[in-house]
C-alpha cells in the first residue's frame, strides 16, 4: 500500500480509516515514500502485492506512469483509494471508484479488477480517462479538476481580489481609516504621498503614511474611491455567467489526424479538441474536434481510432489532472486492456 505524502497531509483521518480496513482484511505491507525515487524502489520490490494507490489522481498517474515505464502494468491489478477534495479525485470517481474511503478500501479487498485501455504518447506520457486542448494556448479557460498545475490566481482572487474586514477596515490591516491601496500605487492611483513619477513613498504596514500621519480622506471617501476602483475592473460574467467567470480561449488552428484520416487542416480554426477511450476494452479512441463557428460548420467533427494525431503551432493539453506541453505535435495510442484496475462488483 503506498499512501501518497500529500494524502496524509490533507485528510489524515481518510488515511487511517484506509489503512484500519485494509491491514484487517488482509496482510498489508505499507509504505510511506517522501518523494517519486521511494514510489518508484516500492513498486520495484512488491514482489507478488498487488498495488494499491492511497492519494488523489496525481498519486494515481505517477503509480501507472512509473509501472508503463517498467513494462509492468499489464501484470499489475491497480487498486486506489481516492483521498482528497472533489475536484482532486475527479478521476478516479470517473473510472469507477467509490470515493468514500470505506467504500473504496472495501472494494480493494472485495472488488473485481476490469481491465481497461490506455492512451500512450511517444514521450511515455499516459492518459487514462481523457485529455483535452482547449482554444488558444491552452492556457486560458476554466482549468481541470483536481491540481492539473499550478493556480492561475491568486490567493483571494476569486471575487475580484478585494476583500473587506467588519468594521470597515481593510482586510488583514489597520483599522484606522488609511486607504486601502496605499501600497498599490498603481491600484490607487496618483494621491498624497506619492514621490517622484507617481512612486509610492515609504509606508507602514496597512497603508499608514510615515510617522503615523493618515491620508486626508475620510472613511467615506474610501469607500468612494473602492467603488469608483470596483467600476473600472473588466466586468465579467455577463449574460448568465457565474461569478469570477474567465474568458473563452480564442480559436487555433490545428491539423488532427485519425488513423490517418485528416479530420481538420490548418486552414480552418478549431474551438477545442478531446479525445478519450471510446469503451473499456474497445482498443479504440473517440476524438471530437468543435470547429469554430465563423469557418461555417455545421457540428463537431467525431471519429473513432487507435492512432491520433495533433500537430500546429505550440499548444498545451489538459491531460486527465495535469496540464502538458507547449507541444507543436503529439501522437497517441491506444493501448487495449493495457492495464486493470480494482472496482466494485456490478449489481
Amino acid at each position: 500500500m503506498v499512501i501518497d505524502p500529500n494524502a496524509r497531509r490533507t485528510d489524515g483521518e481518510s488515511v487511517r480509516i484506509a489503512k484500519d480496513v485494509l491491514c484487517a482484511g488482509a496482510q498489508t505491507k505499507i509504505c510511506l515514500p517522501d518523494g517519486p525515487e521511494e514510489v518508484e524502489r516500492a513498486l520495484a520490490r512488491r514482489g507478488g502485492r498487488r498495488p494499491v494507490v492511497v492519494g488523489d489522481d496525481r498519486a494515481l498517474l505517477r503509480v501507472v506512469e512509473l509501472l508503463h515505464r517498467q513494462r509492468e502494468l499489464a501484470d499489475a491489478a491497480l487498486s486506489v483509494v481516492p483521498v482528497g477534495g472533489a475536484a482532486t479525485v475527479a478521476l478516479a470517481h470517473a473510472l469507477g471508484v467509490p470515493t468514500d474511503a470505506v467504500a473504496a478500501a472495501r472494494t480493494v479487498l472485495d472488488g473485481a479488477a476490469r481491465p481497461r485501455d490506455l492512451l500512450v504518447d511517444e514521450s511515455g506520457g499516459v492518459v487514462l480517462g481523457g485529455l483535452r486542448i482547449p482554444g488558444g494556448d491552452g492556457a486560458g479557460g476554466t482549468a481541470p479538476p483536481g491540481p492539473a498545475g499550478p493556480s492561475r490566481t491568486g490567493p483571494g482572487t476569486a471575487d475580484g481580489g478585494v476583500t473587506g474586514a467588519p468594521g470597515g477596515g481593510a482586510a488583514g490591516g489597520c483599522d484606522c481609516g488609511c486607504d486601502p491601496y496605499a501600497e498599490d500605487p498603481a491600484a490607487a492611483g496618483p494621491g498624497p504621498g506619492a514621490g517622484p513619477g507617481g512612486a509610492a513613498g515609504p509606508r507602514h504596514p496597512g497603508g499608514c503614511a510615515d510617522g503615523g500621519h493618515h491620508p486626508w480622506w475620510t472613511p467615506a471617501a474610501r469607500t468612494a474611491r473602492t467603488a469608483l476602483t470596483l467600476l473600472s475592473l473588466p466586468v465579467m460574467g455577463l449574460g448568465g455567467g457565474g461569478r469570477g467567470r474567465r474568458a473563452q480561449p480564442p480559436p487555433q488552428r490545428l491539423r488532427v489526424e485519425a488513423d490517418g484520416v485528416l479530420l481538420t487542416d490548418l486552414d480552418r480554426q478549431v474551438e477545442g479538441v478531446s479525445v478519450s477511450t471510446a469503451a473499456p476494452g474497445g482498443g479504440l479512441a473517440e476524438v471530437v474536434v468543435h470547429p469554430h463557428a465563423d469557418d461555417g460548420a455545421e457540428g463537431p467533427v467525431r471519429a473513432r481510432a487507435r492512432a491520433v494525431t495533433v500537430s500546429g503551432q505550440d499548444f498545451r493539453y489538459h491531460s486527465d489532472a495535469l496540464v502538458r506541453g507547449p507541444v507543436r505535435s503529439r501522437t497517441w495510442t491506444v493501448l487495449a486492456g493495457a492495464w486493470s484496475l480494482t472496482l466494485p462488483h456490478l449489481r
